[in-house]
C-alpha cells in the first residue's frame, strides 16, 4: 500500500524529474505522428525505406527532447519545426516547398486539436496551466488525449486518401500563394503556442472556443485556396492535354482516310512488283510503306488512355513533334502503367525530357534519323523500365565523361543536362540509368525498382 501511495504522490504532484524522464518517449510518439501525418497528406518517401523514417524520427526526437530541456518555450517550438523543415528536406529528398507545407500542415493539424482539447480539459480537473505542465498525471493524460484524437485523423486521412501529390510541378505563381500561405500559418502557429503558455488558464472558455473557430477557419481556407490551386493546376494539364490529343485525332483521321484513299493504289503497285518479281523494288516499297504504317501506328499510340498521365502525355507528344518537324521517324511502344509509377513524377519528367532532347538533336545530326522510344514492365525483376535509342554521328562520344558537369558535344550548351538526370538518378536507391552504344544506336536505358 505504501509503494502505491508513493507511486500517486509522484504522479499526482509537481514531479520535474519524473516529467523529464517521460519527456524522451513522449518526443518518440510525437514525431512518430507527424511523421505518419506528414506521410499520410504528402507521401514523401516509400515505406519500406525505414532506415530513412528512423533516422528521421530519432534525429527529431533528440532535437525536442534537446529543445524542451533546454531552451525556454516557446522558443523551442519554432526550433523544432525549423529543424522538421530541414531534416523532410534533407533526408527524403524533397523540395523546400513540399517539405515546408507538409511540416506546417501537421504543425496546425496538431495545433488545432491542442487548442480545442486544452480549455475544456483545465476547466473539466479545474487546474491551472502551472499544474497541467508540472503535475505528471495531469500532463500525461492530455498528451494522450491529444496523440489519439491526432491518430484517429492520421487513420481517416489514410482511409481518405487525401494526398498532394503534385505539388513540385505547379507554376511560380501558385508556389507563391502557397508560400505566403506557409509563412502566415507558421507565424499563426508560433504566436498561438506563446498565447496558450501563458494565458490559457486566464482566458475565459468562450474566448478559448472563439480562439479555436478563428483558428479552424484560417485553417480551412488554407486549405481551401491551396487545394483550388491544385484543381487549376489539374484543370489546365486536363485541357492541355485534350488540346494536344484532339491535334493527334485529326491527323490520324487525315491518315486513315489517306491510307483509304490510296488502298487500291497499293495493292495494284505491289501486285506490279510482284508480277515482274522485282524483289529489291518490292522490299524498297514496303519499307517505305511500313514507315507510313508506324507513324499512324505512332499517332494511335499518343493517346492519354494509353499514356495514362497528363503530364508525360503532353511531354512525349511535344517531344513527337518536336522530332517530325526535324524528319526523324520515331518509333513509340508504350506498355507501361504510369499510376503505378515507383518514383517522384516530377523527376521522372525530367530525366524523360532530358533524354528525349539528347536523343532528338544526336539523331537529327544523323544519316539516318531514327529514335526508337520504348516503355515497359519487367515482371521478372520486377521492374519499370524507359529505353530511348538513337542513331548518331559521334561514334567517339564517351558514355561516361558525358555526365560530368560542363561536358558537351554541343554549341551554346553549358553540359547540364545528364549531369542533373546523374544526380535525380544517383538520390534514387531504386532508380538506375545504363548508358551504351553500338555501331547504329546509342542508347539509354532508365530502370526503376519497386
Amino acid at each position: 500500500m505504501e509503494i502505491l501511495n508513493n507511486i500517486w504522490n509522484a504522479i499526482s504532484t509537481p514531479n520535474e524529474q519524473l516529467l523529464n524522464v517521460l519527456l524522451l518517449p513522449i518526443c518518440f510518439v510525437e514525431n512518430c505522428l507527424i511523421f505518419m501525418l506528414i506521410y499520410s497528406l504528402f507521401n514523401l518517401c516509400n515505406l519500406n525505406n525505414k532506415n530513412k523514417i528512423l533516422v528521421y524520427i530519432i534525429l527529431m526526437t533528440l532535437i525536442s527532447f534537446i529543445g524542451i530541456l533546454y531552451i525556454p518555450n516557446p522558443y523551442n517550438i519554432f526550433i523544432n519545426y525549423i529543424s522538421m523543415i530541414i531534416l523532410v528536406c534533407f533526408i527524403f529528398k524533397t523540395s523546400l516547398l513540399r517539405s515546408s507545407l507538409s511540416v506546417v500542415s501537421s504543425g496546425l493539424l496538431f495545433n488545432l486539436v491542442g487548442t480545442f482539447i486544452l480549455n475544456p480539459y483545465i476547466s473539466l480537473f479545474n487546474i491551472t496551466a502551472e499544474q497541467l505542465n508540472t503535475i505528471p498525471i495531469y500532463r500525461i493524460s492530455y498528451i494522450f488525449l491529444l496523440f489519439i484524437i491526432v491518430f484517429i485523423i492520421t487513420l481517416i486521412l489514410k482511409f481518405k486518401n487525401l494526398k498532394f501529390t503534385i505539388l513540385d510541378g505547379i507554376g511560380k505563381r501558385s508556389k507563391v500563394i502557397i508560400g505566403l500561405n506557409l509563412f502566415f500559418g507558421f507565424i499563426t502557429i508560433i504566436v498561438y503556442s506563446v498565447v496558450l503558455f501563458y494565458y490559457v488558464d486566464i482566458l475565459p472558455l468562450f474566448i478559448t472556443f472563439l480562439s479555436f473557430i478563428s483558428f479552424l477557419a484560417y485553417f480551412a481556407v488554407s486549405v481551401y485556396s491551396i487545394t483550388r490551386v491544385f484543381k487549376l493546376f489539374l484543370t489546365n494539364q486536363k485541357l492541355e492535354t485534350a488540346e494536344e490529343y484532339n491535334k493527334r485525332l485529326s491527323s490520324l483521321n487525315d491518315s486513315i482516310r489517306s491510307f483509304k484513299h490510296d488502298f487500291d493504289n497499293t495493292l495494284t503497285t505491289i501486285g506490279g512488283f510482284i508480277r515482274t518479281n522485282d524483289m529489291e523494288g518490292l522490299k524498297k516499297y514496303y519499307f517505305e510503306l511500313e514507315d507510313d504504317s508506324q507513324r499512324v501506328n505512332n499517332l494511335y499510340i499518343l493517346n492519354p488512355e494509353v499514356v495514362n498521365n497528363n503530364g508525360i502525355y503532353n511531354l512525349i507528344t511535344q517531344k513527337y513533334s518536336k522530332a517530325e518537324e526535324k524528319d526523324i521517324k520515331v518509333n513509340i511502344t508504350f506498355l507501361l502503367d504510369l499510376s503505378t509509377l515507383n518514383m517522384k513524377i516530377y523527376e521522372f519528367a525530367r530525366i524523360l525530357g532530358i533524354l528525349l532532347d539528347n536523343a532528338i538533336e544526336a539523331s537529327a545530326e544523323s544519316d539516318e534519323k531514327i529514335i526508337n522510344i520504348t516503355f515497359r514492365n519487367d515482371i521478372k525483376n520486377s521492374a519499370q523500365i524507359v529505353t530511348i535509342e538513337n542513331s548518331y554521328k559521334d561514334k567517339n562520344v564517351n558514355t561516361e565523361e558525358i555526365f560530368q558537369k560542363g561536358i558537351t558535344g554541343k554549341e551554346d550548351h553549358q553540359g547540364l543536362g545528364l549531369w542533373k538526370v546523374k544526380k535525380i538518378v544517383d538520390k534514387n536507391s531504386n532508380v538506375y540509368l545504363f548508358t551504351s552504344k553500338n555501331d547504329k544506336f546509342f542508347s539509354q536505358q532508365l530502370e526503376i525498382y519497386c
